[in-house]
C-alpha cells in the first residue's frame, strides 16, 4: 500500500518562497509520475505541477516562472519550490502519485498553504 508523506507548508508574506515535499513509500519501483494539487474553498482541486519518469514537467500556467517541480534525494520523493508566493497561491496543497500509466494515483492528505499580503 503506497502511502504520501507531505511537508514544508505554512505561512508566509507575500512576495517569500516556501518548498514543499512528499515522499511515497511502501514500493520499491519508480514512480510513473507524481505532483502537485491545489485546492481553495469552495473551488475544485485543480493541477500545480507534475513530474513524469522521464523528466518531463506540466505546470499550471498560473505557477509557471515561479514554481519548479524536481526529484528529491530519495526515492519517489519530489520537492515544489514555490517563489514569488501571493495571496492567491494559498489553498490546501496535496500530493499524488502514479506508479503506471494508466494506474490509480494516490493522494496525500495535503498541506496547508497560506501567504498573507
Amino acid at each position: 500500500q503506497v502511502q504520501l508523506m507531505e511537508s514544508g507548508g505554512g505561512s508566509v508574506q507575500a512576495g517569500e518562497s516556501l518548498r514543499l515535499s512528499c515522499a511515497a513509500h511502501g514500493r520499491s519501483s519508480p514512480f510513473w509520475s507524481m505532483g502537485w494539487y491545489r485546492q481553495s474553498p469552495g473551488k475544485t482541486r485543480d493541477l500545480v505541477a507534475t513530474l513524469s519518469v522521464t523528466g518531463s514537467t506540466n505546470y499550471a500556467d498560473s505557477v509557471k516562472g515561479r514554481f519548479t517541480i524536481s526529484r528529491g534525494d530519495t526515492r519517489n520523493t519530489i520537492e515544489l519550490r514555490m517563489n514569488s508566493l501571493t495571496p492567491e497561491d494559498t489553498a490546501v496543497y496535496y500530493c499524488t502519485v502514479k506508479f503506471a500509466a494508466f494506474g490509480s494515483a494516490t493522494w496525500g492528505q495535503g498541506i496547508q498553504v497560506s501567504v498573507s499580503s
